[in-house]
């Protein structure tokens, strides 16, 4: 709870300046939204079995961006992130928040490339109407990396998003006999395709 706090008060303040610095050139502040593609890592379901690769599915995020700077620019953002990977006829969900603190260079009239850290928290895992609590780490970090065009107040972006480390959850799969351990990576692999809206 105390990584969570930080990150969203981080987040809100570089949010918060790029809304006060607004009428400089090149700052703004708005929403933004789009579709995850994503798939999270390999799910063994005990002790003994092979790992099982996901299948990868779509997603949704929702969320605000601040942007300082023109044409090198710092792009802090605050993402709720859902997410869904098939492990054969098992569904594993996510529901998250995101950090992103991202660094762009503008390279050529309206395309920009990004890159930087996000920070991530778990707000809420199910796999097949379990909920998983025994998530190793509810916060870790990943890094976003892509590509983004800007007309004006409308901006088109495609990432992608990947964890820097194992980040697996525990739980009891009664289909395998009593206290049978089940292990699943909560670690995010996903393509991110949004579209953001200048206020």
């Amino acid at each position: 709870m105390i990584h969570l706090k930080k990150m969203i008060c981080l987040s809100l303040f570089c949010i918060g300046s790029a809304f006060l610095l607004q009428a400089q050139n090149g700052s703004a502040f708005g929403i933004k939204g789009g579709l995850n593609y994503s798939a999270n890592g390999d799910y063994f379901e005990s002790i003994g079995e092979n790992a099982k690769n996901p299948d990868r599915n779509i997603g949704y995020h929702v969320g605000v961006f601040g942007k300082l700077g023109n044409k090198l620019y710092f792009r802090p953002e605050l993402i709720y992130t859902a997410t869904k990977s098939d492990y054969e006829n098992d569904e594993f969900n996510v529901k998250k928040l995101d950090a992103p603190l991202l660094v762009g260079l503008k390279v050529l009239g309206p395309i920009s490339v990004f890159g930087g850290p996000s920070l991530q928290y778990i707000l809420d895992t199910e796999f097949e109407g379990i909920d998983v609590d025994n998530v190793e780490e509810d916060f870790s970090v990943g890094l976003n990396f892509g590509i983004g065009l800007n007309f004006n107040k409308i901006g088109i972006d495609l990432r992608y998003e990947r964890g820097f480390n194992d980040n697996e959850a525990t739980f009891i799969n009664n289909n395998f006999g009593p206290d049978t351990v089940s292990r699943i990576d909560t670690r995010p692999d996903q393509l991110i395709l949004s579209l953001s809206i200048a206020l």
